[in-house]
């Protein structure tokens, strides 16, 4: 059992949003009590095909809830979105009434809601977005080369061997394609969005090409960009948009996305058996992809709304990760992967921060010692993500 760090209104009636896996169900279980709790899974077969012919039938069954039922749950709440409509009707009533219920709703994304015409409630729940594991939730059950390899799903944190852990991300990629993508009619074909979501795990973590993808799987630019945006919606990938000081001219260069996970990265491009190896490119890469990941999600935990961008200059020159955050200087981070920094490893950075105003810049790295080059101070990683506030 993980000791996850998501906030979870007690009494307020919320969204629960997150990849297939990540613990929506577990959490749930963990902070509120099943006795006053009543559960309506509906990939439970015969609870989805009865709402689904009459929604109505919801209305009645909440109207009949004992007094001693503080909330209800709803599973999965996407794949029946007129449910809302209910939801919205019994949690006006019941505050009508003097005695509230509690409305959980959880999903794999708000896409499908969003695009039935769902209101979301009228702005009356909160969203929560859960991801998986983050350092501090694991504690020190794996290492960090385990989490590079394997990433950080609930369940491949729990699984000790790893045979285990790999079947489990290879039948993940393949279910989720099946009851994520295909059965909630997200692409209308299945088999060139298998086929772009292969390429895009190659190109994660680079600056996206869309019309180079295209070609490779065949359709139109444009499609590629509503994959890639079904990604995003998903929860399935990270986006990172090209820092400029216009947030319009931002708008027309090309982005770059992380998976939302490194071992569904390595499943989709069919490299679980291969090892990975300390003081390689693929680590140095799988390691930026962890802190990218890992900055990612503790700033939505926390709610403090930073922006996350990249540079690269017409010299070719980048700053891996910049981040915008309120009322603070913008954090500029070089990654690297090495036990050793050096003052050659903070050369970019110290070329590029006096261009960008109101700026600090940081390595992080695994080497344990704290160093300053020129303007860049070098951080352990853990220490770094304290350092900009995380």
């Amino acid at each position: 059992m993980f000791n996850r760090i998501a906030n979870l209104p007690k009494n307020n009636s919320f969204f629960l949003f997150g990849a297939r896996g990540t613990g929506k169900t577990t959490i749930v279980k963990a902070v509120f009590s099943e006795e006053s709790s009543v559960r309506v899974d509906l990939l439970e077969p015969d609870t989805y095909e009865k709402f689904l012919l009459d929604p109505g039938l919801l209305a009645a069954e909440l109207r009949a809830l004992p007094s001693t039922i503080e909330r209800v749950v709803i599973d999965e709440v996407q794949k029946l979105p007129a449910l809302l409509d209910v939801v919205h009707l019994i949690h006006e009533e019941r505050k009508g009434q003097g005695s509230p219920l509690q409305f959980i709703l959880t999903g794999s994304s708000a896409r499908k809601l969003k695009k039935s015409g769902t209101n979301l409630l009228a702005g009356r729940a909160h969203l929560i977005n859960l991801f998986p594991l983050v350092v501090e939730e694991i504690g020190d059950q794996v290492t960090i080369d385990s989490i590079l390899e394997w990433g950080s799903l609930p369940e491949v944190c729990s699984l000790k061997d790893s045979i285990e852990k790999a079947r489990y991300l290879r039948t993940y990629v393949q279910t989720y394609l099946k009851e994520e993508i295909w059965d909630e009619h997200v692409v209308r074909k299945l088999a060139p969005f298998r086929k772009f979501l292969e390429i895009a795990a190659q190109m994660n973590g680079q600056v996206i090409n869309y019309s180079a993808i295209a070609r490779d799987v065949s359709v139109e630019v444009s499609t590629v960009q509503s994959y890639f945006q079904i990604l995003e919606d998903t929860l399935l990938a990270i986006p990172l948009e090209p820092f400029h000081e216009s947030i319009r001219k931002r708008q027309t260069q090309r982005l770059k996305y992380y998976f939302f996970d490194l071992g569904v990265t390595r499943a989709l491009t069919q490299s679980l058996t291969i090892p990975l190896q300390p003081k390689t490119y693929t680590y140095g890469k799988a390691f930026e992809h962890f802190i990218v990941a890992e900055i990612f999600r503790l700033q939505a935990y926390k709610e403090l709304d930073y922006r996350l961008s990249y540079l690269r200059t017409k010299d070719d020159l980048e700053i891996d990760l910049i981040i915008e955050r309120p009322g603070k200087k913008r954090a500029l981070i070089e990654i690297k992967s090495t036990d050793l920094v050096r003052q050659d490893d903070a050369k970019v950075l110290n070329s590029i921060a006096p261009d960008i105003q109101n700026s600090e810049a940081f390595c992080f790295s695994l080497d344990p010692s704290r160093k300053q080059f020129g303007l860049v101070e070098a951080f352990h990683w853990q220490e770094g993500l304290a350092a900009i506030g995380l």
